[in-house]
Parts: structure tokens; C-alpha cells; sequence
């Protein structure tokens, strides 16, 4: 919202210095002027004003100079003093879009909008440019904040026609940044008008994979549409992509353990890496040189980069370990981009050359929030192991969740199996039923047939174990008065063995999962596991890391520029947030007589 802010001072800066100062015509009303009085004198001048409306437009033009002074909360005071049904339409506008901007300085789109839905706002066309500028600016940063994202975007070419210079870029690049955020279903169905052609260049670039795919979309949509605001003035991000497609990627380091604890690790994400890169050559491209370093010999990172450099390396893919990765992100800047397959402390600052890629649990916490808010469930209680692990996952899980609207209404560490029933049974509150029972039979004497009920505001249950905790945890939820309940998992739950009676014992708990485990169909997993065959278990997490780490390689700049787009990866569906961290989205199973079976996806 502050950077939506920002934007919006940046185009209706001339709007706000001038504010309005040319008057419509005399039955729409006078507009306010800037004055060069303070804003106690025109607070005095509006006491002592002969006319209603007079007083009226001091008070509009206080409000507005507190409003430009950033002095929001003294804005808003003067502001409710204006009755705005005795106003001149012109005058309506006016203080709509002034209130409208006041409710999204305070984050409440809503209320923005309901400004903004006054009938005086009929009459827009009719006023001046510079508030029709300001007027549509506030549209449609409520329209965005409301995830109206269509509706902001047609205000936004509304509003094209009355900027210039800066502020027609940045509005270009906004309207840009709105359409690309739209999923493919929404892009395909937008008309053939000036909206229509943006989503279309939308859609383009987000069917076409490569850099060079995507420019060859870029430059066909510009035959076909040249006289189109986005074909006269490209968008930034998609300027930025024409540089990157002329340094193509020749030679990678992959730096990885080859001693060590994180050895076997190591080995199963190089061997995803260097398959994939197998394919790409009898398919007939032209990939990269690798060249292999241990990490577990480095004596020093800066020496390893000098070596690196003088061997002409681009990009280094690695390291792996926890503790190589904090340091790299504790550098102002790296001499070669790298995508460390690790990642740093949340929080930590990190060079603009480092990117981060891992298997983090913090993902499916995530995910397994977004598909059960899109499932329909907001009331939530959660499972999580004790201990570092299992509070990462739970907080990742919270902060989404919460987000979104939903509800955590309890949580509960799971440490030790004897202690599982007195747990799940704390969830749900069965004790106080079980109390309420006695109670009743102690009241009326002799035996009371009841059955002790769990509480029924809980919606789903979200599980983080191992495949043997599940083992107990679903069965105890039936013994519990609690099978009912669904329950989304992480990836965690499956060990990918086989092993029906395991399975059997997890009936109809769903959980997230890599491609690769899900979809044995897929032509290089099949290479793979024919040559590794323990690739077709657990460990084939690590072998899809490899591979995608292989894809994203490439792509790195490419996704920085267009953060929107996705690779649709083994490991998981692949995007880059503002922190250079690439983040998995996964598809879903359900475990259902003694098999796996895979979920329909829902929208993302």
C-alpha cells in the first residue's frame, strides 16, 4: 500500500500543487483553490465566511493542504466538517476523492470505493484534468488494494490519456504489473478492446518459456497490435528483457559437498543437475558448460570466486551448506550471480547477485494454506513436531493463514506418542465433555447414556510429521470423535515406499507433494530412476531440486524482471518473491485405500 501510495503522488503531484485550480463550469461549482494561506487561517476564514458554500471551500482546501502536509488524522477532522450533500458537484468529487485517499492512507479500500461510488462522480469527465487525474489515480489504487485487479487496470487506462512524461510510464508500467499478476484463465477472457490487448500481451509472454520465447511473443504482439499504448511504450520489465536475452549463460560452477554429512544430499541434487543438463544436449541444444567444485575442501569463498572467475564462470550454482550461505548473504556484493541451494536467516540482507532455492517446509506450510482457504475452510487447529523445525513450519502456516482471514484457533506440539490422545483430546475440547457427562450423572443419579462430543468449530486440522507420527495421529483422531475432521499435511507425511498397511493407516488425510513423486509419467524422472532407482522414493525430492535447479539457471534474471511468471518445475511450480528466494507451489494427493491418489488442483 505505501509503495501504491508513493505512485500515486508521483502522477498526481501537479494535481495536488495545483489542486484544481481552474473552475468548471458555474453549475457544476468551484472548485478549491490553492491558497497561500495557512491551514489555521483558513480555518479562521471559514468561521467567519458570509456563506455556507464559501466556508465550505476553505475547509476543502485546509483538508487537502493537511492531506499534502501528510498530516492525515488532521485531514480527515477538517474533512467531516464539510457536509458533502450541500456541495456543488464539482465540489462532490472533490472531497470524494479526498476522503478516498484518506481511507487507503489508512489501508480501508472498501471504504475508498464507497467514497468514490458517490453520484457526483458522474460528472468526472466534465471537470478539470488535473482532478480527473487524482480522481482515477485513487480509483484505481482501491480497486487494487480490494484485488479488483481488472478494475484497476481499465481505471488505469482511463487514466493514460491525461498523463505525460513520468507519471504516463509509471502508469504504464502499473497497468502492466496488474495484468501480469492475473492467472492464464482470467487473461483468456478479457475482450479484444485496449484492456484486451494488454491481456493478450499478458498471456503471451506467460505461454512462452524461454527468454528468447518470450521475446519472439513480445516482437509477434507488436506486429499485431501497433498502434497500442503498450506497443508504442514497451513496459520496463519487458525493456529489461531484451538485455537479457543478449548474454546468454556459457558456463556454470556447481558447487556442492562431496564429503561430509551433506554428501549423499549433495550427490542426489548433482545428479537431477547434471540429467537434466544430459537431456538439454541430446535434444539437441546448446547448454552451458559445468564445471564441478567441492565445497566441503573450500578454504575461503573469495578465493573460490577468483578461481571461478579466472575459469569464466557466470553463474554459480551452490552452495549448499547452511553456514556458506549466511556468509555469502552477508556480502554487500558477489562477483558472479549465484544460485546458493540453501537459504539464509529470514530476515538477513542479502547481495542483489545472490538468488536462494531450497526444499524449505516453509513453502508447503503455505501451500497447505492456500489450497485449504480456496477448499473453503477458515477455522484451523494445527499438529507440529516440537522443536526448531516444527516452529518454522507452524509460524510460516500462521502468518499465511491469518493473512488470508482464516482462523488458528490452537496448536500442539507433538513430541512423544503417549501423549498424542491427551493432546488431540485437549484440540477438541473432549474433556470438558467428558466432565459435562459425570456432572449429569451425579445430578440425576444411576448411569446417563452420553457420548462425549468435540467441539465444532474447527474446520480442518493442519499436520506437520513424519509418516510414522501420522500413522498414530489419524487413527487416534477416529478413537477421538475427531476422523471427520480433514486434514492437510505437508509433504512430510509421505515416504513414497509403497507400503499399503502404512497408507491404509493415513486414509483421507491429503497432503502436498513434488511433481516428481506425483507424475512417474514424466520422460526424464524415468531416465533418472532407471539409473538411481532410490530416485523413485523420498530421496526423489532431492533428484527434482537438481533438475529444477538446472531450469531455473537460466532464468534467474528473467524471473527477477517479471515476477509474475512461473516455472513449472519437478520440485513444485516455481516463482521469485522480492527477496530473490524462489518459493514452490505443489500439486496434491490424498491417501485412499492403501494408494496415492492425486488431487484436481484448484486456482492459485
Amino acid at each position: 500500500m505505501i509503495a501504491c501510495l508513493r505512485l500515486l503522488s508521483a502522477i498526481c503531484l501537479a494535481a495536488l500543487l495545483a489542486a484544481c485550480a481552474s473552475s468548471p463550469s458555474s453549475s457544476l461549482g468551484e472548485l478549491p483553490r490553492t491558497p497561500d494561506a495557512s491551514i489555521e487561517q483558513l480555518l479562521e476564514q471559514a468561521a467567519n465566511s458570509k456563506t455556507p458554500e464559501k466556508a465550505a471551500l476553505l475547509r476543502l482546501s485546509a483538508a487537502d493542504q493537511a492531506y499534502r502536509q501528510k498530516d492525515n488524522a488532521r485531514a480527515a477532522r477538517i474533512l467531516e466538517q464539510v457536509q458533502i450533500d450541500s456541495l456543488k458537484p464539482a465540489q462532490q468529487v472533490f472531497a470524494s476523492t479526498l476522503s478516498a485517499e484518506l481511507a487507503l492512507s489508512r489501508n480501508q479500500p472498501k471504504a475508498a470505493l464507497n467514497a468514490l461510488s458517490h453520484p457526483s462522480l458522474a460528472h468526472l469527465n466534465e471537470l478539470p484534468a488535473d482532478l480527473q487525474a487524482r480522481t482515477r489515480s485513487a480509483h484505481a489504487l482501491a480497486f487494487e488494494a480490494d484485488g479488483q485487479t481488472l478494475a484497476a487496470a481499465q481505471e488505469r487506462i482511463a487514466l493514460a490519456p491525461l498523463l505525460s512524461g513520468d507519471a504516463a510510464m509509471s502508469n504504464n508500467d502499473a497497468i502492466w504489473n496488474l495484468v501480469a499478476a492475473l492467472p492464464p484463465e482470467q487473461l483468456q477472457s478479457a475482450g479484444s478492446d485496449t484492456l484486451g490487448g494488454w491481456t493478450s500481451l499478458a498471456l503471451a509472454v506467460k505461454s512462452a518459456g524461454t527468454l528468447e520465447q518470450q521475446q519472439a511473443a513480445i516482437d509477434t504482439w507488436k506486429a499485431q497490435h501497433p498502434e497500442h499504448p503498450a506497443a508504442l511504450q514497451l513496459p520496463s520489465p519487458l525493456v529489461k528483457l531484451k538485455s537479457l536475452t543478449s548474454q546468454p549463460l556459457t558456463k556454470i560452477a556447481l558447487l556442492l559437498p562431496q564429503e561430509g554429512q551433506l554428501a549423499g544430499v549433495a550427490r542426489a541434487l548433482r545428479d537431477g543437475f547434471m540429467a537434466a543438463h544430459f537431456q538439454a544436449q541430446q535434444a539437441g541444444q546448446n547448454p552451458p558448460a559445468i564445471q564441478v567444485f567441492d565445497s566441503s575442501r573450500l578454504t575461503s569463498l573469495d578465493e573460490f570466486y577468483r578461481q571461478a572467475q579466472a575459469a569464466g564462470v557466470q553463474l554459480v550454482v551452490g552452495p549448499l551448506e547452511k553456514p556458506l550461505v549466511k556468509q555469502l548473504a552477508a556480502y554487500p556484493q558477489l562477483p558472479i550471480t549465484t544460485l546458493a541451494l540453501n537459504y539464509s536467516d529470514a530476515g538477513q540482507s542479502n547481495p542483489p547477485q545472490l538468488f536462494q532455492f531450497g526444499l524449505a517446509a516453509e513453502d508447503e506450510a503455505r501451500e497447505v494454506s492456500r489450497r485449504a482457504y480456496a477448499d473453503g475452510m477458515r477455522r484451523a487447529v494445527a499438529l507440529v513436531p516440537s522443536g526448531e523445525w516444527g516452529d518454522r513450519v507452524l509460524n510460516a502456516f500462521r502468518q499465511d493463514w491469518q493473512a488470508k482471514g482464516g482462523t488458528l484457533i490452537a496448536a500442539e506440539r507433538v513430541a512423544q506418542p503417549v501423549a498424542l490422545a491427551q493432546q488431540i483430546a485437549d484440540l477438541f475440547q473432549l474433556r470438558q465433555s467428558e466432565g459435562r457427562a459425570k456432572s449429569l450423572q451425579s445430578t440425576v443419579g444411576g448411569n446417563v447414556s452420553a457420548q462425549p462430543s468435540r467441539r465444532q468449530d474447527i474446520d480442518f486440522i493442519f499436520l506437520a510429521s513424519t509418516p510414522q507420527q501420522a500413522q498414530q495421529i489419524k487413527p487416534t483422531l477416529n478413537f477421538q470423535y475427531a476422523g471427520d475432521v480433514p486434514v492437510y499435511a505437508t509433504s512430510n507425511v509421505y515416504s513414497a515406499s509403497g507400503d499399503v498397511n502404512q497408507y491404509n493407516d493415513m486414509t483421507g488425510i491429503r497432503f502436498c507433494e513434488t511433481p516428481w513423486l506425483l507424475d512417474s509419467t514424466n520422460g526424464l524422472r524415468q531416465q533418472v530412476v532407471r539409473q538411481w532407482p532410490q530416485a523413485a522414493g523420498s530421496l526423489g525430492r532431492l533428484y527434482a531440486m537438481g533438475v529444477d535447479a538446472y531450469s531455473l539457471a537460466p532464468r534467474l534474471g528473467q524471473l527477477k524482471t517479471l515476477p509474475d511468471n512461473r516455472i513449472e518445475g519437478l520440485s513444485g511450480s516455481l516463482s521469485m518473491n522480492p527477496s530473490q528466494r524462489i518459493e514452490r507451489q505443489l500439486p496434491w494427493a490424498e491417501f485412499a485405500g492403501g494408494q496415492v491418489k492425486r488431487l484436481p488442483d484448484t486456482p492459485r
